[in-house]
């Protein structure tokens, strides 16, 4: 058994990624952690019901034959968005979770399936909180900003997961933060809404600009939020661009689109999918930006103080 994940670990390897397999048996001992996160105050009661409260009922559905769990990290660039309106030229960065998201998902799941289907073993996507999965099977630790950190990857990279029924004993680690972070707050200082507090190791993830501006647009920004704290066209790089470990990736970008002014301005105006041309659909498909269409009038609306 020992040779087949030392073969898988190898492939993936190949493709540029890092995993570790542990064992499914305790995973419902981190929902358990969770949900006394959120008892207890921790987890900010809307915060919960929208990003978590599904979390329980998706482990019970879904873990069933499954025998262990491979969490896998890919690295990924930023990619870049660049907006034009009223003659003024806005460069916009996307963090490296968000462009090409599905495709590599779909990607690594394949990979792992062909591989184990070869010896008869199945696979599942694992849909759980990605960060508590790699930091508690030991491919990543957490940064004082809560975000995970893999070696040689940085926080540039691209989480996925998949159950399986491949046998597996290896236990769940306890969580880690980076031991550069004992003696480093400069996260905590960028982050303009104090989400990363000096008080406890939890994010205050009610505060943080990326919970607000994946919200749908419907919903304004809250007024303690400034507009010049926005720093994305969707998410946030604060943190992770003063971070040391990231010195090395800081530069890297990925694909770039342009958004004519004819372009930009139907962005700003609260346009469906189809009142966009089909170059401007494929140009948002590439930067995983169709999905947040929804929110994209109202985030683009703040660098352009529409």
């Amino acid at each position: 058994m020992s040779k087949l994940i030392d073969y898988l670990y190898a492939l993936l390897e190949k493709n540029q990624c890092q995993a570790k397999i542990v064992s499914t048996k305790n995973l419902s001992l981190l929902i358990d952690e969770i949900q006394e996160f959120h008892m207890t105050g921790f987890i900010e009661e809307n915060f919960f019901k929208e990003r978590l409260s599904w979390v329980k009922k998706s482990l019970l559905k879904n873990l069933q034959n499954a025998k262990s769990t491979v969490v896998v990290a890919v690295p990924r660039p930023q990619t870049k968005a660049i907006f034009n309106h009223k003659r003024v030229k806005k460069e916009l960065i996307i963090p490296p979770t968000y462009s090409g998201y599905e495709q590599i998902r779909e990607k690594v799941e394949k990979l792992i399936e062909n591989i184990l289907q070869k010896y008869n073993y199945s696979t599942k996507r694992a849909i759980f909180p990605l960060k508590t999965l790699a930091v508690r099977s030991g491919l990543a630790e957490y940064g004082k900003n809560n975000i995970c950190y893999v070696p040689k990857m940085g926080s540039f990279l691209q989480l996925v997961a998949v159950y399986t029924n491949l046998p597996n004993n290896e236990p769940l680690q306890k969580p880690k933060m980076m031991k550069l972070c004992n003696k480093c707050n400069l996260c905590q200082k960028a982050c303009p809404t104090d989400a990363i507090s000096e008080k406890r190791f939890l994010l205050q993830a009610e505060k943080c600009l990326t919970y607000h501006n994946e919200k749908k647009g419907i919903i304004p920004f809250p007024d303690w939020i400034e507009k010049k704290w926005h720093n994305c066209v969707v998410g946030c790089m604060y943190c992770q661009k003063v971070c040391p470990v990231n010195k090395n990736f800081n530069h890297w970008i990925g694909n770039e689109e342009h958004f004519s002014e004819k372009e930009t301005i139907t962005l700003l105006n609260e346009p469906t999918i189809n009142d966009l041309s089909l170059n401007t659909q494929e140009k948002l498909t590439r930067l995983n930006l169709a999905d947040y269409l929804d929110s994209l009038s109202r985030n683009l609306s703040v660098f352009f103080n529409q």
